[in-house]
């Protein structure tokens, strides 16, 4: 009674879709409430099992080189210049949002907290050969006489007091990197003297593109007040920069292609049924699908969804649309609504069973963003099912005009039922798709991470500019020391140095770096406090040391104080550096966990790998492992290990889904026809990809999916027209405007300069080319007016 009534009174179908929408947004409005998202892209990699796979993401991927960012100033004088790198360093060092902030005027101790500066005594090598006794002290004051009367006078005097060693200057020495920018006007210059350099360290981590969106906002904005009305300019690079502007790129894609969609569908969609309430209608099932993918993500994952799970999952479940354009589509007077979506059902339940399969193989991947990405997509594909079941028959006009009386459709179905059936040439197509893909040149699928990103070349161009500026070390080779305590892999690390002091020395390495440079370890400073003379013995030195000598011994008093507090305080860590200059170099070097700690020794120039693999083997590192990383290796292991799972998926996914369309058709001639076009569209799609010369990844393998569930939709309906000459006219209209719609959404995509949506674009919209015109000719039966002289159906 309440179906008939919504359908002979307009009034009550405006009502129903007036509550409908206003649940929507009722829904929409609390999960808002509680949904919280996530920026983190480590959730769209696989669990590590590789020690190399572990430290390239639970330790490199959130250390401090994933947080550097470069700046470069330019575009005025270089006193200009300096000014404003000053004024933008003290911006930034102020900053929370900044751990490490430097531009070359702090690197020297005089910058050190002053509770630091005694530690200098426990962290030179100056006296591990020659003790701190009464030679060292005169060689020292003889040396201060001659440079009180030099042109270094200036900077001697202010230190004598309380270092007449000069260990400040020994140790700033020792810590300046061989290949440090040049300084003019007190801060780093590139070698050109036209810009002026600075490096940040953010407090976000790189995968965490909100916090680095933050930082690099914070700092346009100081650079603009530092600029005042100078014409220079600000360059950034650097992983947060980077991953800022691809978002940037990426949101400004996605509103033009989203504009050209909505554009573009509802145009078609007036084209299609000349009506301005179906676009309106047609949007219901789309929001609902939405708004459930991301209510049943929100409930199951309360740690945040990831942007990119949204993006793609509101991308792939467009397919949606197609279940009411079926609904509209087959729609006449003198049919029932409700009647209509009944005898739609199996089709399109059968399809939407069979997507919902494939994409939940994606639970079992052991990726989190994919699982996130099965419930989204699964719980949408469903919700749209059952509204468009359920819910728009009761606001749909029952008497429309039929679709298969239009002339234009009738003269397109006689042309297409003039079409020779395929026969054997399904055989040759498969057989040369085959070849195709065996022997196409280049290899088959694409390990390099570099090669997809959407950095563009000039960006990357100036970042290897920049860090070559900067004396950078390389990024692909490093040396690891993992062990339980911070310590022990100082003390591995540090074993080396001999070793590869000697390569550097024969041209066998450019340079390296480590965190024992600048931090030893706890055995090795407790071992130069013991060491130093405690207060009476140094004091006794210094009246011995000064008797005929014009420096009085009590101006020495910081000295001892300094010495004193050295040989009894406990020993530098690598906490007590926070704040410092010092802090970015160790902490980039040292990682520590509450669990396990790392040292990383960063290499330049190295010729043989195989020779430092040869020295991690052979030193001896008690309480920790050595070993060479080669972090191109690992990256490239990962992204293996991540194919495979998603393969595995994709065949438990097909199948799960033969086994589907089994079960929901019975008889195996039927069942064939229907797969046929998907396994061979499947087939032709990376076959054109290969001979293209595209390298396979894995957002093409995912687009796969998609392609293969719009395909068995297209196939199922054709077979579900079965010989009758009108149902087989309106299913045709229903698939044209489907795959009309579905086209242009993934050819807009295939357009696009990120690699991620071009290669879900160009795969997808390839296959529906390709489902459209296999299933066109293989799953739809022929019309009942030609069944008398019609030749059977080849299937092969």
């Amino acid at each position: 009674m309440i179906r008939d009534a919504l359908l002979q009174r307009p009034g009550l179908r405006l009502a129903l879709a007036v509550a409908w929408l206003v649940v929507l947004l009722l829904a929409g409005w609390l999960i808002a409430a509680r949904l919280e998202f996530s920026g983190d892209l480590r959730r769209f990699l696989p669990d590590a099992r590789t020690p190399e796979q572990k430290l390239l993401i639970d330790e490199l991927g959130e250390g401090p080189g994933s947080r550097l960012l470069l700046l470069a100033v330019s575009g005025d004088a270089p006193e200009v210049l300096a000014e404003q790198s000053q004024a933008l360093h003290a911006a930034l060092a102020s900053d929370d949002r900044f751990t490490v902030v430097a531009n070359g005027a702090d690197t020297d101790l005089s910058a050190f907290p002053a509770e630091l500066l005694p530690y200098r005594y426990l962290l030179t090598p100056s006296f591990d050969e020659m003790p701190l006794d009464a030679d060292a002290l005169r060689d020292a004051f003889d040396a201060r006489l001659q440079d009180l009367g030099s042109p270094a006078a200036g900077l001697v005097e202010p230190l004598l007091p309380s270092d007449p060693t000069l260990e400040t200057l020994v140790l700033a020495e020792g810590w300046a990197p061989a290949a440090a920018p040049q300084r003019l006007f007190d801060v780093w210059f590139d070698r050109a003297g036209e810009r002026a350099l600075l490096l940040v360290e953010t407090r976000a981590a790189g995968f965490d593109p909100t916090g680095q969106l933050d930082a690099v906002d914070t700092i346009r904005g100081a650079f603009d007040a530092a600029r005042g009305d100078s014409a220079a300019t600000l360059q950034m690079t650097g992983p947060g920069a980077f991953s800022v502007d691809i978002g940037g790129r990426t949101q400004r894609e996605a509103q033009r292609i989203g504009l050209a969609d909505t554009i573009g569908l509802v145009i078609l969609l007036l084209l299609a049924y000349r009506s301005w309430k179906m676009p309106l209608l047609g949007a219901l099932p789309l929001a609902s699908a939405g708004i459930a993918g991301l209510g049943a993500v929100a409930l199951l994952f309360p740690g945040g969804v990831h942007g990119i799970t949204i993006a793609f999952g509101f991308t792939l479940i467009g397919v949606v649309q197609d279940y009411p354009i079926h609904f509209f589509s087959h729609q006449r007077a003198g049919l029932s609504p409700w009647k209509n979506v009944r005898g739609l059902w199996p089709a399109l339940s059968t399809g939407v069973i069979a997507t919902c399969i494939a994409y939940a193989t994606f639970l079992f991947s052991g990726v989190d963003g994919l699982r996130q990405l099965a419930v989204f997509t699964v719980a949408a594909l469903a919700v749209a099912a059952l509204v468009t079941r359920y819910l728009l028959p009761g606001l749909v006009d029952p008497a429309p005009p039929d679709i298969a009386d239009s002339p234009r459709l009738q003269r397109l179905w006689h042309r297409i039922e003039a079409l020779p059936r395929p026969k054997w040439s399904l055989a040759v197509l498969a057989a040369a798709s085959v070849a195709a893909i065996a022997f196409a040149p280049g290899p088959t699928w694409q390990n390099d991470l570099s090669k997809l990103t959407p950095v563009d070349a000039d960006a990357m161009a100036l970042d290897t500019e920049l860090r070559a500026e900067l004396g950078a070390p390389d990024v692909r080779y490093v040396l690891v020391a993992q062990g339980t305590a911070p310590d022990a892999v100082l003390a591995a690390t540090s074993a080396l140095r001999p070793a590869l002091d000697a390569r550097v020395a024969d041209g066998r390495l450019d340079g390296y770096d480590m965190a024992a440079r600048y931090l030893p370890d706890a055995d090795v400073q407790r071992a130069r406090q013991a060491a130093l003379p405690d207060t009476p013995t140094l004091r006794a030195l210094l009246d011995e040391v000064l008797v005929d000598s014009p420096f009085l011994p009590e101006a020495f008093a910081p000295f001892l104080a300094d010495v004193e507090l050295a040989r009894t305080a406990p020993p530098l860590t690598l906490t007590d550096l926070h704040g410092s200059p010092l802090a970015s170099a160790v902490s980039g070097l040292l990682l520590v966990h509450p669990d396990r700690a790392t040292a990383l020794v960063s290499l330049s120039g190295l010729d043989d790998p195989a020779d430092l693999v040869a020295l991690a083997a052979q030193t001896q590192a008690p309480g920790a492992e050595l070993r060479l990383l080669d972090m191109k290796d690992a990256s490239e292991s990962l992204v293996i290990e991540y194919r495979g799972r998603v393969l595995a998926a994709m065949a438990l996914a097909l199948v799960l889904l033969v086994a589907t369309v089994w079960i929901a058709l019975r008889q195996p001639r039927r069942v064939w026809r229907v797969l046929l076009p998907t396994l061979l569209t499947l087939l032709v799609i990376v076959a054109v990809l290969r001979l293209a010369g595209v390298e396979l990844t894995l957002f093409h393998l995912v687009a796969l999916i998609l392609a293969a569930g719009l395909g068995l939709d297209y196939a199922l309906f054709f077979e579900h027209a079965g010989d009758d000459r009108a149902d087989q006219i309106r299913t045709l209209h229903a698939i044209i405007v489907c795959s009309l719609m579905t086209l242009l959404v993934f050819s807009l995509l295939a357009l696009s300069s990120i690699p991620v949506l071009r290669a879900i674009g160009s795969t997808v919209a390839l296959g529906v080319v390709c489902n459209f015109v296999l299933s066109l000719l293989v799953a739809r039966h022929r019309a009942a007016i030609d069944a008398a002289r019609a030749e059977p159906e080849p299937v092969a």
